[in-house]
């Protein structure tokens, strides 16, 4: 009785930890959604009779996309707030995921221009996703919480592979492909459902303790999303002059830099990885699906272990920019070990070598952490979606530049190389580039280097358009 009782005064007061959890299992479905054409990509690419490069346009569509509505999304963010905007992303994407499956009754001539509009739709309802997550992180964790909680989200990507990549090739193998996209349609419509229902700001939360309330205060959480009647939204003009302010600054620069090269890693494991295992290592799909996990346990235990460890050295009194960029500098060199694929010739010292891969890649995701820790206040939705193009690029580039590397040299082995040089571009991008990590709000302008206004004091800085 007492410990049920304890445990009860431990959930009235980690209110936070509900969030963070319906936030992971949110992201276990939208990575699920983003991996569905990768594992149903042989099924697909018989049935359609694509080539490489064809498929590595139809892997881009949700990139393009995520791309194009980045800036439109991040300022839907900062005007409308995150949950709401999030809230209606997920209903969306799950239906346009949903109706893909709906091709395979089309012409073959049809079929493509459909899978490609379709996966653009999914990247158009996404596109929010990320900055959300990052904003709703700052809204209920305290500055010394938010890399584990990020990496807890980030990790979601690993997790989902584990999960989904499995259970979708059996369902492929035993349904056919098109029920890979029913599935994930509905499993996020009924995930969008409860994440309308439980996640609310903190301030709006009728359940959060004033204990919990005092600690996140204290810690730095930001509490409430200005938005609604409780603050001018901010003008169109004012946010775009926001994002050129941000990209004006070396820091973010760097940390965008970056971003382009993580993600690289990421769309390469999202895309080309199962297409690797089945065509290059001649697995089955069933069996491509069972090994393609391993690594992604690794990936996801990495990516948890990144915000633990950034954490944990931030509350030994590290600096932020030390305690955020070790994982990043030994998680990018992990990575690198997956050019070794190209020289080991049994199926398990692949497996071997790309969990390390998979495992720094996980550690070194910090990003988002980064983010939520040196965004302008007022700006932190289009400083996300920035941050978010940038990874969007890569989404874009990453499976068409592979594609054609394949259909060109026949395999897989530069391919690997090209992946592996973008995790050595992050390290040098957060060594040289980046600097010391620290809010432009936070510091006082310096004689001759005067911070720029829609930094130093946010977006409401900018004197209005008088005519």
């Amino acid at each position: 009785m007492k410990k049920t009782d304890s445990l009860r005064r431990f959930i009235a007061q980690h209110r936070r930890y509900e969030v963070i959890a319906l936030l992971f299992l949110m992201m276990i479905i939208n990575q699920g959604d983003r991996a569905t054409l990768s594992v149903a990509g042989a099924s697909v690419s018989g049935e359609l009779g694509l080539s490489h490069g064809e498929m590595g346009w139809l892997f881009s569509a949700f990139a393009w996309a995520y791309m194009l509505l980045q800036l439109p999304g991040g300022l839907a963010i900062d005007r409308f707030g995150s949950i709401k905007v999030l809230g209606l992303a997920i209903i969306a994407w799950s239906l346009f995921t949903a109706a893909i499956g709906s091709v395979a009754l089309m012409p073959v001539g049809v079929a493509f221009i459909a899978v490609f509009a379709l996966r653009f739709l999914v990247g158009v309802a996404e596109a929010p996703c990320f900055p959300a997550n990052s904003k709703i992180v700052s809204l209920w964790f305290p500055t010394a919480e938010r890399g584990t909680a990020t990496s807890i989200f980030n990790a979601s990507q690993y997790f989902a592979a584990v999960v989904f990549t499995p259970l979708l090739a059996w369902i492929s193998t035993r349904w056919g492909w098109p029920w890979i996209f029913y599935v994930m349609g509905l499993a996020g419509i009924a995930m969008g459902a409860v994440f309308i229902w439980r996640v609310k700001a903190p301030l709006d939360h009728g359940a959060l303790s004033q204990v919990e309330l005092e600690a996140m205060r204290q810690g730095g959480a930001g509490l409430q999303e200005r938005t609604g009647s409780a603050v001018k939204a901010p003008a169109w003009r004012e946010s775009w002059a926001s994002a050129k302010a941000l990209l004006g600054q070396r820091m973010f620069v760097g940390i965008y830099l970056a971003q382009f090269c993580i993600s690289t890693l990421t769309f390469f494991f999202l895309t080309w990885f199962p297409v690797y295992l089945v065509q290059q290592r001649g697995l089955s799909i069933l069996n491509a699906g069972l090994l393609a996990a391993i690594p992604a346990i690794f990936g996801f235990i990495g990516g948890i272990s990144g915000g633990l460890v950034s954490d944990w050295m931030l509350r030994k009194g590290l600096s932020l920019t030390l305690a955020r960029k070790l994982p990043i500098f030994i998680g990018m060199a992990l990575s690198m070990t997956m050019i070794l694929c190209n020289y080991v010739q049994t199926d398990l010292l692949v497996v071997v070598c790309m969990a390390l891969a998979f495992f720094g890649k996980g550690m070194g995701a910090l990003g988002w952490a980064i983010i939520a820790d040196v965004s302008p206040k007022q700006s932190a939705g289009i400083n996300g979606a920035i941050f978010n193009t940038f990874g969007s690029v890569a989404g874009i580039v990453t499976p068409v530049v592979i594609g054609y590397m394949v259909q060109s040299m026949g395999s897989f082995n530069g391919a690997l190389i090209y992946v592996a040089l973008n995790a050595a571009g992050a390290f040098v991008s957060y060594l040289f580039i980046v600097g010391p990590l620290r809010r432009p709000d936070d510091l006082p302008a310096q004689p001759g280097r005067p911070l720029q206004p829609a930094i130093a004091r946010g977006i409401d800085a900018i004197p209005p358009k008088t005519t």
